[in-house]
């Protein structure tokens, strides 16, 4: 068994298109930027790590949020309609993308924001929840989102409310919020010493 769907998987996605999950058009991703971005605990962030960001669509919406974003992708055609949505937005500065996956090891930074978005159920279970457990440490401190479909895909290793269930039970992660309908399941915790202030 491999650990994650292969990067073949995903540029075959987007040799037949360049917004294959139509995540520019569709009220089911603008729905869910929205509800996710309402309810991140903190007005702004220094530093957010988005894996899985696509074409860049949540990544443009973060970056109103974010002094800095690393955003990663395994495709190199999804990176590339990234980079020009962000230019065309004028927000490229603040965005780092990398062609880089999951589950290897995170890319440095300090982050204080960390973003699953439809990404997480890519990797088989004892793979993300092993990625977890070695960055963990990293997460002190920092807000962490899990947003996911719920609804079976056959080519994916798991479901999304199995996803997010793995991300929950990361060890020091403390449940914030939740938003759960037919369709996605939206999910912030806070790292241990957090300290969140609403103000």
């Amino acid at each position: 068994m491999t650990a994650r769907l292969p990067d073949a998987y995903f540029d075959a996605m987007y040799a037949t298109s360049d917004d294959p999950w139509q995540l520019s058009s569709r009220w089911y991703e603008q729905r869910k930027y929205a509800i996710t971005l309402s309810m991140l605990p903190r007005p702004r962030y220094r530093h957010a790590f988005e894996p899985g960001c696509s074409i860049g669509t949540l990544t443009e919406r973060l970056a109103v949020r974010c002094d800095a974003i690393t955003a990663t992708d395994v495709a190199a055609a999804a990176l590339h309609h990234a980079d020009q949505r962000l230019r065309a937005a004028g927000r490229r500065q603040q965005v780092n993308l990398m062609r880089h996956s999951l589950d290897e090891p995170w890319p440095k930074g300090d982050f204080d924001l960390v973003v699953f978005s439809e990404v997480g159920y890519y990797l088989h279970a004892e793979t993300l929840r092993s990625v977890l457990n070695r960055e963990h440490s990293r997460l002190n401190g920092v807000t962490v989102v899990a947003a996911h479909w719920r609804h079976p895909v056959e080519d994916y290793p798991m479901g999304g409310d199995h996803t997010n269930q793995i991300i929950a039970a990361t060890p020091g992660l403390l449940r914030l919020a939740s938003y759960r309908d037919p369709d996605v399941s939206i999910e912030i915790f806070a790292g241990p010493d957090i300290g969140l202030r609403y103000t």
